[in-house]
Order: structure tokens, then sequence, then C-alpha cells
């Protein structure tokens, strides 16, 4: 049987064919072919007949009512197992290190308890400082989703941060430990989404060029880095990196990217599963990175 309700020789389901229309059927067409071949003579057989079609009919209700309970409960079945299936496709963000400059309270400098934090535009410094690093402007989305039942994630918070065009880390590199630009927390919405107003990160020596994250279980538990849920970071694409370092902003990042790779990254060449976000745009409209994030709610 095929989707559209064809048979494999191109006829619906629903057409007639004596062969396939059931035992009573074939029951009901054999009485009337005797009635035709023995009239009133043949009553008594006929009778016989009726009885053997009465049994065979009850036996037919009987195999009916049987395959029809063992079609729903194969149905359901199904249903479970799609539904299994479509839960147990969602894997886990990878944890991956926080690196040297988190600014999470586990190496010296804490930023998540400091008033201003929550923000969607992380392009500046706040508090005494407004400074704004520039580079070519980014969007970061990220949809937070329950592993265990695919599940948006709302009311979880993100702190996501990244270097600048010159490959510095705010609060940590020589120049800029009094700024925090490139690093705040948002609060997810129903739809499990986090949107930060950033700029492309450098790529600086070592590493392929790349954006931190740590999910926490609320805004209320962000002043701990001890109640994060999950740690990993984006992996940024090659053609887009391409793209960017050749802008004058980013003078240093050409250079640095030529002697990478994926491959020999100490963070991404074990694989990059939920760690390559979809990138549309330009350098000079700005790009958007999407990507999901699956992580354990418990």
């Amino acid at each position: 049987m095929n989707n559209d309700g064809t048979r494999n020789d191109g006829r619906h389901s629903d057409e007639g064919h004596d062969h396939d229309r059931g035992l009573r059927f074939d029951l009901s067409t054999m009485i009337d072919r005797r009635r035709v071949l023995f009239g009133a003579a043949g009553a008594g057989a006929l009778a016989l007949l009726a009885a053997c079609g009465s049994s065979s009919t009850s036996a037919s209700t009987a195999a009916t009512s049987a395959s029809t309970a063992a079609m729903n409960s194969t149905a359901t079945t199904a249903a479970t197992a799609v539904a299994t299936a479509a839960t147990s496709d969602l894997i886990a963000v990878p944890e991956e290190t926080a690196g040297p400059y988190p600014g999470d309270g586990s190496n010296g400098v804490q930023i998540l308890t400091e008033s201003g934090v929550v923000r969607s535009n992380i392009r500046t410094s706040f508090g005494s400082s407004t400074t704004d690093p520039g580079g070519v402007a980014t969007t970061i989305q990220l949809t937070l989703l329950d592993v265990e039942t695919g599940e948006p994630l709302q009311g979880a918070a993100v702190y996501l941060w990244h270097c600048d065009s010159a490959g510095n880390y705010s609060l940590y590199s020589q120049g800029v430990t009094g700024e925090n630009y490139l690093r705040g927390v948002q609060e997810s919405d129903a739809n499990g989404l986090v949107t930060f107003l950033s700029y492309y990160p450098a790529c600086y020596s070592g590493r392929w060029p790349h954006i931190h994250y740590e999910v926490y279980p609320s805004l209320d538990s962000i002043t701990s880095s001890a109640n994060k849920i999950a740690t990993s970071q984006l992996a940024l694409t090659d053609d887009v990196n391409q793209a960017v370092y050749a802008d004058s902003r980013y003078s240093d990042s050409s250079s640095n990217y030529a002697r990478v790779s994926l491959a020999t990254d100490n963070v991404f060449s074990d694989g990059t599963t939920n760690e390559i976000p979809t990138i549309t745009g330009s350098v000079a409209d700005g790009y958007t990175l999407a990507m999901n994030v699956p992580v354990s709610a418990a």
C-alpha cells in the first residue's frame, strides 16, 4: 500500500475485487449460487450452509475484533516509538572548558554578581565604562531545549562571552582589565530563546574562532558558577571566518587563522556536534548566528 492510498499495482485500496472481500462475502456469494443451482429442493442444504455461515460469521467477527485490537495496539506502539525517536534524537551540548577568562568567579574575576550584567546588548562595557571595542556586528541567538522532552526551556539563564576584534578578553587581557564588554546574561523566553547583540570575535593564536557560554537553571542561580548546568562553546564557520578576517578591523586574525584548524583545535578536535551554529548575513550588513542548545534541566 502506498502513502497516497493506492496499491502497488496503481489501484486505490477501495476498488472492489471478489477475492479480497472477506469470509462473510464469500459465504453470501456461495449461498446465492447454490440457491440458483438447487432451488427450493435445496432448503435443507441451505439451512446447513446458513448455520455454517452463522458460525463462520461469529468467527469472522471475533477475528475482526482481534485484528482491530492488534492494529490499534500497533498504531499506539508506533506513535509512542515516533515520539520517543523525536526526543531521543536530541543530544545534549558537549561539556567544554570555560577557558582561562570566564569572569564567573571560577578564575578570579566575578562579573555575574554585578548590577547591569543581565542585558541583551553586550557590545559595550557597563558600569563605570561604556567602551565599545567595535567589529563586525553579530547577533547571537540560542534556543534552549530540555534534552529529555524536546520542549523549550523557559526561565533559564545564559551567560555568554568572547574576545574582541583584537583577540582580547575584557577583565583579563592587558589594557582591558577595567572593561567588561562582550559579556552578558540573558533569561530564556517562552520559546527558550536568548538573544545577544555583539561583534564577531577575532581569531587569536592557537584557537579556532569560538564563543563561550554557560547555562544556569535561572537568573537567581547565576551568582555562583557551581550552579551551572552546562558549559560549552560555539565553533564559527570557515566561510564566514574568512570573510570577516579580510576586514581591516581584524588585522591579526587572518595570519592566526591560517595556522589553525578544527582538526587540531584543543576543544573541537573530538567533534563539533551541537557546536556549529547556522550563520547568515554579511560583513556589511552584519551576521546572525542561530543554534539549538539541548541541555539537561535536571
